[in-house]
Order: C-alpha cells, then sequence, then structure tokens
C-alpha cells in the first residue's frame, strides 16, 4: 500500500512539474510573439532633423504648423547685426491622413517658393522586426519670382521636384540615425551643361543630452559633376532641439538658406570657413482635428 502511495505522489510530481514547464515555455513564446510586433517610437522629435525631413510624420488626424526661420550670415558683421537684420522664413502645414501617411504644403519667402509633399512609411522599425524604419517622401516646388526679362519663364519650367528615401535606426534610447539617398529633378537649368536631374546622399542623427533636449546634425552630399555653371557646396547644419511638450523648438546652424530639398540639396553656396553661417530656429507645433 505504502509503494503505491509513493508511487502515486510521484508521478502527481511529475506531472506538475511537466505542466509548470509547458506553462513557463508558453509563456515564453507568448512574450516572444508580443516583442515580434513592438513598435520602435520616438526615432526623432521632430519632422525635420534641421533642414531634412525624418521619418517621423503626424499621427492620423493630426494638424502640425511649422515654422522654419533663418536669418542672415554671420559674416556681414556688426553693421547688419551678424545676419540677425535679414532674414527668410517658411510657413508648413502638414497633415496625418492616416498613422502613416501624411501630406503637406508650404510657403517661402525665399525666391517666393510654394511645395506640397507627400511623406509614407513603408515600413516600421521593431523590437524584434525589421531593423529600421523606411520612408518615402515625395516634394514638388515652384517659385513665383517675377523675371521681366523671361516670359517664357511659365509654371513648367519654374517646377522642381525631389523624391527621398528615409532610413533610419534608433540605435538605443538616447542615439538615432538616417541615410537619406535623394534625387532632384529641374525643368529648367542655367545652361545646357547643366544636368536636370541630381543626386545626393544624406545623413544625419539626433543625440539625446537631457530628457528634452538633443544635439541634431546632418550633412548632404551632392555628387560631382552636377551643378555646372554655378558653384554649389555641401550643405551642413547642426542645432539643438528642445521639447517643451506642445512644441519642438530646434536652434539652427546651418550654411544652406533655402529650407526645402531642391535648394539645400542642389543650391548651397555658403561655405562654413568663410562665415557663411545662418543662424535661425525651427518651431512645430501638433493639433489634433479629432472630435
Amino acid at each position: 500500500m505504502l509503494k503505491k502511495i509513493v508511487s502515486l505522489s510521484l508521478i502527481l510530481v511529475v506531472a506538475a512539474t511537466a505542466q509548470a514547464q509547458d506553462s513557463s515555455l508558453l509563456s515564453l513564446l507568448n512574450d516572444s510573439a508580443t516583442k515580434q510586433h513592438f513598435d520602435v517610437t520616438g526615432t526623432f522629435k521632430a519632422t525635420q532633423i534641421i533642414n531634412t525631413p525624418t521619418v517621423e510624420a503626424p499621427a492620423k488626424a493630426a494638424l502640425q504648423f511649422m515654422i522654419m526661420h533663418r536669418f542672415g550670415k554671420l559674416n556681414e558683421g556688426g553693421y547688419a547685426l551678424f545676419g540677425l537684420d535679414n532674414a527668410v522664413i517658411r510657413f508648413a502645414l502638414d497633415y496625418g491622413i492616416t498613422d502613416r501617411l501624411a501630406v503637406g504644403i508650404g510657403r517661402s519667402s525665399y525666391e517666393k517658393v510654394y511645395d506640397a509633399s507627400l511623406k509614407y512609411k513603408l515600413v516600421p522599425q521593431r523590437d524584434g522586426g525589421a531593423p529600421l524604419s523606411l520612408s518615402v517622401y515625395g516634394l514638388v516646388a515652384n517659385t513665383r519670382l517675377r523675371y521681366s526679362d523671361k516670359p517664357y519663364y511659365n509654371f513648367k519650367y519654374r517646377t522642381m521636384y525631389t523624391t527621398q528615401l528615409l532610413l533610419a535606426r534608433k540605435m538605443n534610447p538616447k542615439l538615432s540615425l538616417q541615410l537619406v539617398p535623394s534625387w532632384i529633378h529641374f525643368n529648367l537649368v542655367p545652361t545646357p551643361q547643366d544636368k536636370n536631374d541630381l543626386l545626393a546622399l544624406g545623413a544625419g542623427g539626433r543625440m539625446k543630452i537631457t530628457k528634452r533636449m538633443s544635439i541634431n546634425a546632418e550633412y548632404n552630399y551632392l555628387l560631382p559633376n552636377q551643378a555646372v555653371s554655378s558653384k554649389a557646396y555641401n550643405s551642413v547644419s547642426a542645432g539643438l532641439d528642445i521639447e517643451t511638450g506642445g512644441h519642438v523648438f530646434q536652434l539652427v546652424f546651418t550654411n544652406s538658406v533655402g529650407m526645402i530639398a531642391p535648394y539645400y540639396l542642389a543650391k548651397t553656396d555658403g561655405r562654413w570657413g568663410k562665415g557663411d553661417i545662418y543662424f535661425g530656429f525651427n518651431i512645430t507645433r501638433i493639433f489634433s482635428v479629432k472630435r
């Protein structure tokens, strides 16, 4: 009788242990499945690194208002208060149609340019899944400057296009990096030697230094022998991001006065070494239009 009791007890212990192991294994599998579908968020705090767009966009039914402001060059000296007497500005509205698709419009005082854009996140970075986020960004711009000596300079010739692939990875809670291959097309170029289609490669990132502040930087390399008649330099920018809850405020230093892709990628005429540095800022504010 004692043997039967001992044998039955051993069987119950083994069965309970096996059940516990199965339950633990099932829990691990469930945890793993959950992690595979966890999207990484907050790669960047704003929709721009400085001039370059990021993979971030307004969420569904969110409206973003942005002001981009650049003063004159620092090397203009004390007479122009080191550029503060002069300024160019861009206003923009971006709206999230879905959590992945956003559209936008903008107006720059520099060359009186209107622009329209579209951004779509193809792949979000996922913990245990895709190692990076991939978005595509397209922009159409048209300058409305008046030219009394160019009657042929109609809407078609005033238009320019840009397509950019945005590949970004949040390396850790503090560091995010992004690579941006770009294609720019001008319907009209200054001379037959200039190319209508230009290629550029950009890189940038952010490093958090406090809970609400980060240092941002970007570099855009224009492939050589493309802008022949006018000297175009590579765009180099650095700045400080400050998140205030409702706003993201960015202090900016850049050698590019233009704030949309055709200008900072292909028409940057300033050099850091000569003091052709524009100080400025970006401010973004998000409004929810949901009821």
